[in-house]
């Protein structure tokens, strides 16, 4: 309102836009993801109904895990919804309608329909409900993370939990229902195309595995010790660096620069860089400083300079925001007495609030002497900078900063009969002093007087301050001593110590690695005086707490998931068979970081720990058929074969629908598609690596140990 003709305001930065972006990368991974899934379950059921039926437990499923979101005040954002996975939400009622084709193409008693998909649905009950509450036991670990990793991985645990709960609900009652109505007598549980030729070549590999059990145990072990030494290459980070779409240059100058200089140089980077980068930059605009009163206090030679970048299709100078940012920092380089460090406007905020340092990675040094700190922060410095991976290598500023010391002459003001204090008061006026409040309603403004701003710019001008003797008036400088010295530009106290903080930005390796080698070289290179220590903070020190948490949560939710497996089958060898998916699921995700040059994070991490649930489903399908064929007295090597021919269909739909389901944000690069990119890497990895296990070395396995642990008959269960 009020806007002169032809003035119009436009937002030069806006969140929601990347909030819209990011979404955008969120739907078109769930709707890819579902599309596949759905397009895999009509492919290996060969039955339309039989799909339908299971597809329709993707939205319900969903339906469910919403409600209980607005419940818990779960917000639908990248984090809550970017490890939902729909091949895992119909894993159980793909295993029961496929038990349910099979049991009516093989009934010969004319039996009622009814009947028939009770019998169906029981027989896998136990595997498919403990297989869920499996998968939904292992994300309780990541609901114990604390600090800002819990916050970010929190939600997407509970959105995994709620999901799997309705799909289990569903399991249990809607889908033998429509079961029931949908899958008639006329039901042919026959072997597609697809099936047909996937049957021909396992059976003769079966066969190899099972007459040669030594070759496939040497290999499987030999598989595991590979992939443990490929995790000591892999590297580490605290979360992959989400694109935001946009830039910060935090620049620093000379402390003690003035403002109008500060401005003349903010304005000239801005002309130069949009004069290099027209078809990358859309808008452009520097901060400089702060105010007065401030949670974020910057003298005026800091300035943030914010880039709103174009559309990545628009770009003509790079392909990729790194490649983006190298080519701004060869450029801003070539600007004298000035350093820039190039972050975002969001990552920035999250590494001051998380680390107190706007870089990947800060060097906190802790001592008193301010200029022993200065020595030691350059040596700390030099030797960041030697390392490779290192930019924007930067040592706070905390010297420098011209200041007018004013220091009154005891001697002078007492033979002018003037009080001390009066003297103060007019150095104080400098500043602002408070006279006094306005009350306007409930509103109370302070009122504040300060001299006019021409005594502030000179030092002379503050000698001819005039103070009151009695009927006379001395200038300043008869009563006190004024001079320009060199003072602390900045102060910065962690635990009530004094530190000094060299910070670098990591690129072109993980953050892991280069803080150990960082670790090692300062050791060795920089010698600290009595008193003086070094601490690393960044996003590692997040990192390293949580992998910290995980070594204690995790093998408690791996010793539940063994209970649950043992009270499934009553046996501990069996319990153990099964188990075994776990390691190999983490041979196939490790395998895939290492092929995909990806460094472990906590969002691997949260991949991993799902993997672990998903592996023993498939597993846990294949030997309760074992020891149902075993119970009904078939040897052991006949049940092996006839129970990894029937659930062949089976354990690789539930492979193909867990994996296929991730596809889309292990390939996606837009907004946000960093954060789950590893997560789903992981898990495809480790989903066809566990589903080998569970169709060449299991069987191996069972028949290595014998009927050892073999269930003896037992009554109907129904």
């Amino acid at each position: 309102k009020g806007l002169p003709a032809g003035v119009e305001i436009t937002p030069v930065y806006d969140r929601t836009h990347l909030v819209e972006r990011v979404l955008t990368t969120v739907r078109t991974n769930l709707v890819e993801g579902a599309l596949l899934v759905v397009a895999v379950l009509f492919v290996f059921l060969g039955n339309m109904r039989a799909g339908l039926i299971v597809a329709a437990a993707i939205p319900l499923s969903m339906l469910f895990a919403s409600n209980l979101m607005v419940r818990f005040g779960i917000a639908g954002s990248l984090m809550s919804l970017g490890a939902i996975d729909f091949g895992l939400v119909v894993d159980s009622s793909v295993i029961q309608i496929e038990n349910v084709m099979r049991r009516l193409g093989d009934d010969r008693d004319k039996r009622s329909v009814l009947e028939i998909v009770r019998d169906a649905v029981v027989e896998v009950r136990k595997p498919t409900l403990f297989g869920e509450c499996i998968i939904a036991i292992v994300y309780l670990p990541i609901l114990t993370l604390e600090g800002i990793e819990g916050k970010l991985f929190r939600p997407m645990a509970l959105t995994v939990i709620f999901a799997l709960a309705g799909s289990m609900l569903l399991s249990l009652t809607l889908v033998p229902v429509l079961a029931s109505f949908g899958l008639g007598r006329r039901t042919e549980h026959h072997e597609n195309a697809v099936m047909r030729r996937l049957s021909t070549w396992y059976r003769p590999v079966l066969q190899f595995a099972l007459n040669r059990p030594g070759i496939v145990l040497v290999a499987a072990l030999l598989a595991l010790l590979n992939a443990g030494f490929l995790a000591t290459r892999l590297g580490s980070e605290f979360v992959p660096r989400l694109r935001e779409g946009s830039i910060v240059i935090n620049t620093v100058r000379l402390a003690g620069v003035s403002l109008d200089e500060s401005v003349r140089y903010g304005t000239q980077i801005e002309r130069a860089l949009l004069e290099k980068f027209p078809a990358e930059i859309e808008h452009i605009w520097t901060r400089s400083g702060s105010a007065e009163i401030t949670t974020d206090p910057m003298g005026v030679e800091l300035s943030d300079v914010f880039l709103s970048l174009r559309p990545r299709e628009e770009w003509r100078r790079a392909t990729t925001q790194d490649e983006l940012v190298q080519e701004m920092a060869d450029e801003v380089a070539s600007l004298p007495g000035m350093r820039a460090i190039f972050t975002q406007p969001i990552e920035m905020r999250v590494n001051e609030m998380i680390a107190g340092i706007r870089g990947d990675v800060g060097v906190k040094l802790f001592g008193e002497d301010f200029e022993v700190l200065k020595t030691k922060a350059a040596e700390i410095a030099k030797v960041l900078g030697e390392i490779p991976g290192a930019a924007d290598v930067f040592t706070e500023q905390i010297t420098g900063q011209p200041v007018l010391a004013i220091t009154a002459d005891r001697e002078a003001i007492g033979r002018q009969g003037i009080p001390v204090k009066d003297v103060l008061e007019a150095v104080e006026m400098l500043g602002t002093r408070e006279a006094g409040a306005m009350q306007a309603g409930e509103i109370r403004v302070p009122i504040a007087l300060r001299l006019d701003d021409q005594y502030r710019r000179d030092p002379d001008a503050v000698r001819s301050i005039l103070v009151a003797a009695d009927e006379r008036r001395v200038p300043l400088g008869r009563l006190a001593t004024i001079a320009t010295v060199e003072a602390p530009s900045t102060i910065t106290r962690e635990w009530g110590k004094r530190r000094i903080v060299v910070q670098s930005n990591v690129r072109g390796r993980d953050v892991g690695s280069f803080v150990a080698e960082a670790q090692q070289a300062i050791g060795e290179k920089v010698t600290l005086p009595p008193g003086y220590f070094v601490r690393y903070g960044g996003q590692f020190e997040h990192l390293e707490q949580a992998r910290k948490r995980l070594m204690i949560v995790v093998p408690i939710a791996l010793a539940l998931i063994f209970l649950l497996l043992y009270f499934t089958y009553q046996r501990v060898l069996d319990a153990l068979r099964v188990f075994t998916g776990v390691p190999f699921a983490a041979v196939g995700g490790i395998l895939a970081l290492w092929l995909r040059d990806m460094p472990f994070s906590i969002s691997a991490g949260v991949g991993f720990v799902a993997l672990s649930g998903v592996a023993v489903l498939g597993d846990m399908v294949l030997v309760s058929m074992v020891r149902q064929r075993l119970a009904a007295g078939r040897p052991l090597r006949a049940a092996l074969e006839e129970a990894a021919a029937n659930r062949l269909r089976p354990v690789l739909m539930t492979a193909l629908v867990a994996s296929l389901g991730f596809l889309p944000m292990a390939l996606n690069t837009g907004f946000g598609a960093e954060v789950q990119r590893p997560l789903a890497t992981v898990v495809i990895g480790g989903v066809l690596s566990s589903t080998l296990l569970t169709l060449v070395v299991l069987p191996v396995l069972y028949s290595v140990l014998g009927t050892r642990g073999a269930p003896v008959p037992e009554p109907n269960e129904d």
